[in-house]
């Protein structure tokens, strides 16, 4: 019987930030966070980031919602969306991986140190933690798919956009991709205390440009 081949997703974004800005300066890459992803409509993301959106201090293992998340405060968000093609064991693999970071999530948290690890080339490993493309390099090389040759927590996010693996799906502003749901972006998102500043009216005006 022949083996069923999957797809995987990585998404490289740029919400625009200050921090984000400062990072882009530093490394001259166009994009400073990755993403693991389930699916072509990004209803299933999974990386290391901001757990409270308007807080970059309080961060680790989350599951990112286009809709509800920490991208909708970022409505100018670029992204870069590539795909992989795996077996359907190293697929199973690669929802284990997962799995086991969100059953324990709750002590993992987020290494900043190993930022500057990356930055001066030394890799900087700190028990259950990770930073955004250290995670999702890891999850690759707990699966079986070592893509690299060097620490994952060498990694930075341009590294995905330069290997040779991934395909090119989509690159643009992240609400304006093509697959996502519209509907459900016209919904105003409610945090405790917060209301979304920006109606869908504003984000359907860049949509049309």
């Amino acid at each position: 019987m022949t083996e069923t081949n999957k797809t995987i997703y990585i998404l490289l974004t740029d919400t625009g930030t200050v921090l984000t800005r400062i990072i882009k300066w530093y490394t001259n890459a166009p994009y400073n966070h990755v993403s693991i992803v389930f699916d072509e409509k990004l209803d299933e993301i999974y990386s290391f980031g901001r757990k409270k959106p308007r807080n970059p201090l309080i961060a680790g293992f989350i599951r990112e919602d286009v809709y509800n998340g920490t991208f909708r405060y970022f409505d100018n968000t670029r992204c870069l969306l590539l795909k992989m093609v795996v077996s359907s064991n190293e697929y199973d693999r690669i929802r284990e991986v997962i799995q086991s970071f969100t059953m324990n999530k709750e002590k993992y948290s987020y290494n900043l140190l190993g930022l500057v690890g990356v930055a001066v080339r030394y890799p900087i490993n700190q028990k259950n933690k990770y930073f955004c493309s250290q995670f999702v390099a890891e999850v690759f090389k707990k699966s079986g798919l070592n893509l690299w040759d060097i620490p994952s927590a060498l990694i930075s996010p341009n590294d995905f956009l330069m290997h040779s693996r991934f395909e090119l799906v989509y690159e643009g502003s992240l609400y304006n991709y093509p697959l996502l749901d519209h509907g459900m972006l016209s919904i105003p998102i409610v945090s405790p205390g917060y209301t979304f500043r920006q109606p869908f009216e504003l984000l359907k005006r860049k949509l049309t440009l």
